[in-house]
């Protein structure tokens, strides 16, 4: 199996930190890129200028908080990356940035930040498994 690109959805949770040190590993092994994804909600679109503008950047300045971890991480494991932060619903976008990037591997978590207990795979993730081309790590 050649891996030469992993997508590593994020999204601030726990199980998004342990994707992104699986994804870092996979990456070192396989001498692999990263392209570090992470999908944040629609922008509003019954608001008028300027309340428009600020909703954007209040929701861009919150992607760029929320991802600058992962980054700091990716910097200092001195793999190559890419950061993708895009506008979406996450289980639709993943598998769409998947086959755009043409991808060899899906790294993510098993849950998010919606974390509802009870829950062995939350709908993202089991999102992406029913929708993706292309191999799916699961991490916990």
């Amino acid at each position: 199996m050649k891996v030469e690109k992993i997508l590593n959805p994020v999204d601030g949770s726990e199980h998004s930190i342990h994707s992104t040190k699986y994804a870092i590993k996979l990456a070192g092994v396989f001498d692999a890129k990263i392209v570090l994804l992470h999908c944040h909600e629609r922008f509003p679109i019954v608001l008028a200028e300027p309340y428009f503008q600020e909703a954007v950047d209040k929701i861009n300045k919150a992607s760029e908080k929320m991802i600058a971890p992962f980054v700091d991480m990716l910097e200092k494991s001195e793999v190559l990356f890419e950061v993708r932060i895009l506008e979406g619903v996450p289980g639709n976008k993943i598998p769409e940035v998947a086959k755009i990037e043409k991808v060899d591997l899906i790294v993510m978590g098993s849950r998010g930040v919606s974390d509802f207990a009870g829950l062995l795979l939350g709908s993202v993730a089991h999102q992406v498994l029913q929708k993706s081309e292309y191999p799916v790590f699961i991490t916990k």
